[in-house]
């Protein structure tokens, strides 16, 4: 691991790191250590900021504003495909960084690396074509239109579970757009966003650019001073819905905006109609990707009950040949939790699932010995029950799976949509009638619908976010860029009098 943080710039890390920026030049700065899940060895002590070098930045970031916003929006893309290019040459070692930091496989880890790479290519686009719309004006020789400005210092608060990818979905499109931001990443994973900060600081520099137009600052304290600061007019939120509902709560009371994308419980239907092996591969990986650690990871099953014994059987089978361990030995299939808070939450929704009666069709449980010495692996489990049951109307971020039997499509998409979340779904089958009533305002509820893939795999092309708990907010792709600036109006009068709207008389 010692070569990969060489490479990505982070090596000087004892007895605690300083990302360059001047708020993190302190000698007696707390920090926080970074363990890793894969081994439960500690990484590096990282220094955390508090409120001093949160003005600090903030500082920085307002001076970097009034020469960022000047710049032409494609010049603005053009930094972001260096961004994208640095990305490419460090992609091994940051994917590496990645699963050994947060615990994914490291396909996975590469994967999230790529969709930096992807958002990158598409906000380069999106900076020539920030197009606002010209409208007819109902008074002569006038003319309307609208355009779109940047909204200032855009905060990111990003989870653990994605701790490069989401920052990039915002970080990418708020640049392009104009704005600067200012980074809070999960503190259980510090050092991706030291490496990202790190990669992204050396482009900013070869280019001349003026500090505070990216910054990052780490520490739990962050969240409350960004959320509660009317200087930063939008907030990214990535995380859970309770703590979700206190930052839209604070940016709200400040008349700020929020982006949230929070928690989701989504479901695949599994028609009588589906191809089953392909079904299979699309619920077993939405279920056991990321160790279930996704807001879009599969927590429900609703099988037609023609098919439901064959399925079960099926599913049965493919949890069986499962390999847990080191996700950096890409033999293995599911690596570990994130920390031992999440194993503690992951029995404790076992438990409480057998006390409302789910039935274990594969046992869940901890997995001990050398191999798994971090105590942070567990067996992806599956149990038989109903969709009332409290611990199914909940999220837990964990592999647990849960089947549900149903008769016709309208019982399957309103058990579907009988959750508080909604954030991903999906549908599995080859009836085409059945597949666009899914797909229809009188079927799914979530943000995604998918037909004859699963849950989780959202690409960067589309507008990625969900409805109900899940918080509304929209990232990434299609026009989600409208979400990080202001749309004004403008009515231009090039005639030689003044006439008034709605043919209002006002004579002098």
């Amino acid at each position: 691991m010692n070569s990969v943080l060489k490479n990505l710039g982070i090596l000087e890390l004892n007895p605690a790191y300083s990302t360059g920026n001047s708020w993190g030049g302190k000698t007696n700065a707390a920090t926080i250590d970074s363990y890793s899940p894969v081994d439960g060895q500690k990484i590096a002590a990282v220094k955390v900021a508090d409120k001093e070098d949160y003005e600090t930045v903030l500082a920085q970031a307002k001076e970097a504003l009034i020469f960022w916003r000047s710049q032409p929006a494609p010049k603005r893309g053009d930094i972001v495909r260096q961004l994208g290019d640095a990305l490419r040459t460090h992609k091994q070692d940051l994917g590496t960084l990645v699963s050994y930091e947060m615990g994914k496989s490291l396909q996975e880890g590469l994967g999230e690396v790529q969709e930096m790479i992807d958002i990158c290519d598409f906000a380069v686009g999106l900076s020539r074509q920030l197009y606002g719309l010209t409208m007819h004006s109902e008074r002569p020789n006038h003319r309307m239109y609208e355009q779109w400005h940047p909204l200032g210092i855009v905060g990111i608060i990003s989870a653990f579970n994605f701790p490069v990818a989401v920052w990039s979905w915002n970080a990418a499109l708020a640049l392009v757009c104009g704005n600067v931001c200012i980074w809070k990443p999960s503190s259980k994973t510090p050092l991706c966003a030291v490496a990202c900060q790190h990669i992204l600081a050396k482009v900013l520099q070869a280019n001349d650019m003026p500090e505070g137009i990216s910054s990052l600052l780490i520490g739990n304290a962050v969240g409350d001073l960004i959320n509660n600061d009317p200087r930063i007019p939008l907030v990214s939120f990535t995380g859970s819905t309770r703590i979700g509902r206190k930052v839209s709560a604070a940016v709200a009371t400040r008349f700020g905006k929020t982006i949230l994308e929070l928690g989701g419980n989504n479901a695949i239907i599994i028609s009588k109609d589906a191809d089953l092996d392909m079904s299979i591969i699309g619920a077993v990986f939405g279920a056991v990707g990321t160790a279930g650690q996704r807001c879009t990871s599969t927590r429900r099953l609703i099988i037609h009950e023609d098919i439901y014994k064959e399925f079960t059987g099926k599913l049965v089978k493919a949890y069986g040949q499962l390999r847990i361990g080191d996700p950096l030995d890409q033999h293995n299939h599911v690596g570990p939790l994130i920390d031992q808070a999440a194993v503690e939450m992951y029995t404790k929704a076992i438990e409480k699932g057998k006390k409302e009666g789910a039935k274990f069709v594969v046992e869940g449980g901890t997995l001990s010995g050398d191999q798994y010495k971090s105590g942070c692996y567990v067996k992806p489990c599956v149990a038989e029950v109903e969709n009332h049951f409290e611990i199914v109307q909940e999220e837990t971020f964990a592999p647990i799976l849960y089947l549900i039997k149903y008769k016709t499509l309208d019982e399957a998409i309103a058990l579907q949509n009988g959750v508080p979340q909604g954030l991903s779904s999906a549908i599995m089958t080859l009836n085409l009638r059945e597949a666009e009533l899914f797909l229809s305002c009188s079927g799914s509820d979530c943000g995604i619908a998918n037909v004859n893939i699963g849950t989780s795999g959202a690409e960067i092309g589309g507008a990625f976010g969900g409805e109900k708990e899940t918080g509304g907010g929209r990232e990434s792709g299609s026009d989600a860029w409208k979400g990080y600036m202001r749309r004004q109006t403008n009515t231009i009068n090039y005639s030689n009098t003044l006439p008034l709207a709605q043919g209002i008389k006002f004579d002098l």
